[in-house]
């Protein structure tokens, strides 16, 4: 993933493509601090556990933004999070994400929204990379309460 990512920032630059560059950068950079923090070089998963971080913080900002009524910070972010979801696992889809939840619910036998800590815990691990974390909570939140 790392060789990619440099390889597709190389690209960028000979193409002149400033954004995909930086949002490039900014994910090396990423990375690097957290080889650093963990004093040991990242594995793949690790490394795309760091990408989905960069993309929550960017889908934050994005709303940040929305509130404060900034279209033209809003159109450079959604471009970083299109850059950065190039690289992240095939995203499921709502229809995917709901059926998975229903199989986790089932399995725990969770009965209200008092079990949603423990439905969660379950079912993260099986959708990590693949499914924004809000928008699992809210469906887990949709089919407990």
């Amino acid at each position: 993933m790392k060789t990619r990512l440099m390889n597709d920032m190389k690209e960028a630059m000979k193409a002149k493509d400033k954004l995909k560059v930086d949002t490039i950068r900014m994910v090396n950079a990423a990375i690097k601090n957290a080889e650093i923090n963990a004093k040991k070089e990242l594995s793949e998963s690790e490394v795309i556990d760091v990408i989905a971080r960069e993309i929550k913080m960017r889908r934050d900002a994005l709303e940040e933004y929305k509130k404060a009524n900034r279209p033209d910070e809003m159109a450079k972010i959604k471009e970083e999070i299109d850059i950065l979801m190039a690289y992240m696992p095939k995203q499921l889809s709502e229809s995917e994400i709901r059926q998975i939840v229903q199989e986790t619910i089932n399995q725990t036998s969770a009965q209200g929204a008092k079990d949603m800590g423990k439905v969660m815990g379950i079912l993260m691990p099986k959708v990590k990379g693949k499914a924004d974390g809000k928008l699992v909570s809210n469906i887990v939140k949709e089919l407990l309460g």
